[in-house]
């Protein structure tokens, strides 16, 4: 290992003075520098003396964007990028990566821009999912750039599912119309079938039911028979406030198929809490006694009848 360690500080030694000037030169030799690190930073892997590692190959980019070798200097952030990951230090991945596609762009070379967004992207959506949905909207924007409506399309699915995760759902939904929208471009219709329950389970997380209908009437055209059938199965059940209808549409073989993030969120997606009727009162026989009414007579007195006018049994008598 000392062996390595020394033949690399003898390549820094050389770099150092190819990028010295004097009177007789008067301009940096950047071309052999970039060389030199490069080289001493292969030393210093072999060596597993990863920090010294990756300082050579960010010097080694720098000499390489001096003398215009953009290509170059973007390929020693990416290699930089995997020495990050393999030293555990993931939160320094995210600017190596932006840094790199920079550098691709400027060379004219924005699909591998694209790429090394994603393959840093991918090592971070685990451990640091908000740097790589960063990093995944940029690739959007890359591609999206040279017209790659298909390539366009993936990463802005990527970036929708990260939303999803995070919990951010009002974004979430704006990404899957987006997503929805390059599908179109491209005519993938099955795409947006799919699409289409994923945005009304986005919409019922929200706790947005009208949303949800209207994601369901302006896009399930494009859903199969048992996509039609499951999401109005579904929303019917939140209509009704039937958890039980609800918790068979959201278990159905394809919602369970999807996307592990979107079968997660069909799986933790609040049931209607369904109608519930007040009960009866318990009515308890001869609990007070009756009302009587203090007008009337007492209790045990037979009402009498009404007596006629006295002029008629006088007149009864006398007929007698």
């Amino acid at each position: 290992m000392s062996s390595k360690i020394e033949e690399a500080q003898e390549h820094i030694r050389q770099a150092e003075k190819c990028l010295k000037t004097s009177l007789l030169k008067w301009r940096p030799d950047y071309d052999n520098a970039a060389e030199e690190y490069n080289k001493a930073a292969t030393c210093f892997r072999n060596a597993k003396s990863l920090d010294q590692c990756r300082d050579c190959l960010i010097k080694s980019s720098d000499c390489h964007r001096q003398n215009r070798a953009l290509f170059h200097a973007a390929k020693c952030f990416d290699q930089a990028i995997l020495i990050s990951k393999e030293m555990n230090k993931l939160g320094d991945i995210r600017g190596l990566a932006e840094r790199a596609c920079s550098l691709y762009q400027q060379h004219g070379s924005p699909e591998s821009g694209a790429i090394v967004l994603d393959k840093a992207a991918k090592i971070l959506e685990h451990s640091h999912p908000e740097d790589a949905l960063q990093l995944f909207k940029q690739a959007v924007d890359v591609v999206m750039l040279e017209d790659s409506t298909r390539q366009g399309a993936e990463y802005a699915s990527k970036v929708a599912r990260i939303m999803v995760k995070l919990g951010m759902y009002d974004q979430a939904a704006d990404a899957i119309r987006r997503e929805i929208g390059l599908h179109q471009q491209v005519g993938s219709e099955g795409a947006i079938g799919r699409l289409s329950v994923a945005l009304v389970l986005v919409q019922l997380a929200r706790g947005d039911y009208v949303a949800a209908e209207k994601a369901f009437k302006e896009w399930g055209n494009c859903c199969d028979v048992a996509e039609v059938q499951t999401l109005e199965s579904l929303l019917q059940a939140y209509d009704d406030e039937d958890p039980e209808l609800a918790q068979r549409a959201l278990s159905s073989p394809f919602i369970r198929h999807m996307d592990i993030e979107y079968a997660r969120l069909a799986r933790d997606l609040p049931l209607p809490k369904g109608m519930t009727i007040a009960p009866k009162a318990n009515v308890i026989e001869n609990a007070a006694a009756s009302y009587v009414s203090p007008n009337s007579g007492a209790a045990g007195d037979a009402p009498k009848p009404p007596a006629g006018p006295a002029g008629d049994e006088e007149e009864d008598g006398g007929l007698c």
